[in-house]
């Protein structure tokens, strides 16, 4: 077993017009986390991001333009590949994620226990309203890959999650989609052999802003994960199966 203190560990903050809550979210991360490196992926804001969190001492990739939410996470696993880190942990720039478990998180992938802990909200706790819409999709899908993969999950749209060193590899370039990688990512991660393990957090009503699934996108974001679903069924006949062949 690998101690947390043992390894090299990053947290990535892919933000979005994030300039009015970072300054209350890094503090309270690095308050709740220290030894862990911190990279805020600001993904073509049109506001201050990111002379905001170089301001407040955090590492600042800048993307030229809006890449989506997949999109800024997939360039924090590049960087924490690039700069050989051990482990990494995905945390939203609105202040949903409690940074109190982002301690627990990285444990359970430092353990060994897992490849990939997911935070769940509802094996912890959700401090805020949760849309209809976005609820339904929410137990639709965990019912879905819980049948496929034969574990239970509660929670497939969480993007509170700790991954360790190979998983990143796998994601960096990539498997990963650009904008809400959930339901169809999990399934992706079971199809190419890694073990994923979900953990309680708390998940808190966002500071301020606009959530991007507000307005119409949970029904897009529904349709897009049915296709997306389909297709990652219709790779695991080949891609998969091919990568876990060459893994052996």
């Amino acid at each position: 077993m690998t101690t947390l203190d043992a390894l090299r560990r990053l947290i990535i903050i892919p933000a979005f017009n994030e300039a009015g809550n970072l300054p209350r979210v890094i503090p309270e991360i690095r308050n709740q986390a220290p030894g862990f490196d911190l990279v805020v992926v600001d993904d073509g804001s049109s506001d201050d991001t990111s002379a905001v969190a170089r301001g407040l001492g955090a590492l600042v990739i800048s993307l030229p333009v809006n890449l989506g939410y997949g999109g800024a996470v997939q360039t924090g696993f590049r960087f924490a590949v690039r700069h050989d880190y051990d482990l990494a942990v995905v945390v939203d720039a609105d202040g949903q994620h409690d940074p109190a478990n982002i301690v627990d998180l990285a444990q359970v992938v430092a353990a060994g226990q897992a490849d990939v802990a997911i935070g769940s909200r509802f094996r912890g706790r959700a401090d805020y309203s949760i849309p209809w819409a976005k609820r339904t999709g929410m137990k639709v899908f965990a019912w879905v890959v819980s049948t496929i993969t034969g574990q239970q999950v509660t929670d497939p749209t969480s993007g509170f999650q700790a991954l360790n060193r190979e998983v990143l590899r796998f994601f960096a370039y990539d498997n990963y989609p650009v904008d809400y990688p959930d339901a169809d990512t999990l399934l992706v991660l079971h199809y190419a052999g890694f073990r994923t393990r979900e953990a309680p957090v708390t998940i808190r009503q966002r500071l301020s802003g606009v959530s991007m699934h507000s307005g119409w996108k949970p029904f897009y974001y529904i349709g897009k994960m049915w296709l997306a679903i389909a297709m990652v069924l219709l790779r695991e006949k080949t891609h998969f199966r091919q990568a876990k062949v060459a893994r052996s």
